[in-house]
């Protein structure tokens, strides 16, 4: 365990979410979150009666096709599990993300289609993951047929961790927009003295 020992405690409540990228055969990305909140008890809902320890209390699905530009092509939510029986009538709603292009801004406009009493929280908090995850999934591979294309920082026919990482920083919008977005980036990293030792500042 990474952390260090806890105090004496009862597990309580455990919210997961797992979101996955997927290349599609049409050149676009699937980008898929799925959330689920449960409990270690069980407790009475008006709307749906006993809810059962381990049962959802819970449990959404968005997902964002998006294409090599960042851009949402088609948007798609879904409710399986809620507290309240209205709340699936949120989902629809996100296929209004649809046209957006997530990069500066992308949370703010986001918040503007989705937002306040035509969403739902749950939903809208996953959108910043499936952002980061679309970065996650498209950047590498699109960095690894660029370099498969050209034939170039090729090890053993698989792309060198180095060619990769300069490309994908070219996605990222190169050096300028990525120094001093955290500890890795600092101006002082190893990091950053190794793949860009003009920009690097430490000792």
């Amino acid at each position: 365990m990474p952390l260090s020992p806890p105090a004496a405690r009862v597990p309580l409540h455990t919210r997961a979410i797992t979101i996955r990228g997927y290349q599609r055969e049409d050149g676009l990305y699937d980008i898929e979150a799925q959330l689920t909140d449960t409990k270690t008890y069980d407790f009475v809902n008006d709307d749906r009666g006993l809810i059962e320890a381990g049962e959802p209390l819970h449990g959404m699905w968005l997902r964002l096709t998006v294409d090599e530009g960042m851009r949402v092509a088609r948007a798609e939510a879904a409710t399986d599990h809620s507290p309240y029986a209205i709340c699936p009538r949120a989902a629809p709603n996100f296929a209004r993300l649809e046209g957006l292009v997530i990069g500066k801004g992308f949370l703010k406009h986001a918040a503007e289609r989705v937002g306040g009493a035509v969403g739902c929280t749950h939903l809208r908090e996953l959108l910043q993951q499936v952002a980061t995850t679309a970065y996650q999934t498209i950047n590498p591979a699109r960095a690894r047929r660029e370099l498969a294309a050209a034939g170039t920082g090729l090890a053993g026919g698989h792309p060198d961790g180095e060619a990769m990482d300069a490309r994908i920083s070219q996605h990222f919008g190169g050096p300028p927009r990525m120094i001093g977005t955290c500890l890795a980036y600092g101006t002082d990293s190893p990091v950053v003295k190794r793949r860009w030792p003009e920009l690097y500042t430490g000792n």
